[in-house]
């Protein structure tokens, strides 16, 4: 599906674009571009991948000119470029809707201005009944994303994927326990019973792809995932590791939930089940329709939403087995030390 065509990757510096590169650098696609503003990361995957089908274009979603040219003769877009630390947000929430949301939209004009295919805008369970800063920035991405695929249509296919933590991302807690862990020091905990979907970054990869191959225009796709809470998850990577830190708990942070949510019980009453994921369909109606303004949908008020709390949950065993999958977690059980 990828042979001979030119995929472009917004922030294709991060954890995802690094995953992407692994896994499609040595098949028979044409290039990869990376899009980012970020030069030193840049040069350090230009180092890392020495490959002649990978391109460099230093640029910043939030500047419309500036991805022009990186979208030239490009088929696909993988769109990840975002803020998203949430204290960060919290404190410059402008710079996240500068980013997450208006550069969204730059992005998508821009691809449909230069005749791409297809777009995959990658969202978080934090757009699900938000609460932070960055949530409502990447809620409204999705909004953005949705509307702009109703004039799109299938001329410029765009859709949406969100996905919960990605377990050893950049700047996630895994890292951060592994560190105090071999450090000697208690590991700090918010609440022991908070709760989030257990990702690997292939598993984010894959949605990615499926969202490519199964897609219309406008929808949502959400991959079914488990969870466990953040007392299992520091259980196992103690049992993993042989160690018996003592556990610090520190409350629960600002602009933090105690599950997460991927689905609303409204787009559960309306989302095709495909197994292993989720296909919510694009409400392609206009304000002319009844639901809106005046009647109702009983079958709402039946559902559950689909959250950290409701999905199978992993015990200390079974987190052990995925945390084992974890090149960081590896590391760490050879003695090796892990950077944050």
């Amino acid at each position: 599906m990828f042979a001979g065509k030119n995929l472009l990757i917004t922030g294709g510096t991060g954890t995802f674009g690094n995953a992407v590169l692994r896994s499609f650098l040595e098949t028979n696609i044409s290039e990869i571009r990376i899009f980012s503003r970020d030069e030193k990361k840049q040069d350090d995957m230009r180092k890392h991948f020495t490959h002649p089908k990978l391109r460099f274009y230093i640029g910043n979603v939030r500047d419309e000119s500036s991805l022009r040219d990186a979208m030239q003769d490009v088929d696909f877009v993988f769109h990840a470029a975002a803020l998203k630390q949430v204290p960060s947000c919290e404190f410059f929430p402008l710079e996240a809707l500068r980013t997450n949301s208006l550069g969204t939209e730059n992005v998508l004009s821009a691809a449909i201005n230069a005749g791409v295919e297809r777009v995959i805008v990658l969202s978080t369970d934090k757009a699900v009944y938000p609460i932070n800063a960055m949530g409502i920035s990447k809620a409204m991405m999705e909004k953005l994303a949705i509307a702009k695929s109703r004039v799109a249509g299938n001329d410029t296919v765009i859709c949406c994927t969100r996905y919960g933590n990605v377990m050893a991302s950049r700047g996630s807690v895994i890292p951060l326990f592994i560190k105090q862990l071999q450090e000697g020091i208690p590991l700090t905990i918010t609440d022991p019973n908070m709760s989030r979907f257990m990702m690997t970054i292939e598993d984010a990869v894959e949605l990615v792809i499926y969202a490519f191959q199964h897609g219309n225009p406008g929808e949502i796709f959400v991959q079914k995932a488990p969870a466990c809470t953040i007392g299992i998850l520091a259980a196992a990577l103690k049992k993993l590791l042989k160690s018996d830190n003592p556990i610090e708990v520190i409350g629960t942070r600002h602009g933090e939930k105690l599950y997460e949510t991927l689905l609303t019980r409204e787009e559960m009453s309306v989302a095709e089940d495909l197994v292993g994921y989720y296909r919510v369909p694009a409400d392609n109606r206009d304000l002319n329709y009844a639901v809106y303004f005046y009647e109702g949908r009983s079958e709402v008020s039946v559902k559950e939403d689909y959250n950290s709390h409701n999905t199978p949950q992993k015990n200390v065993d079974e987190m052990c087995e995925l945390l084992q999958k974890l090149s960081c977690v590896q590391q760490a059980m050879c003695g090796k030390k892990v950077e944050v």
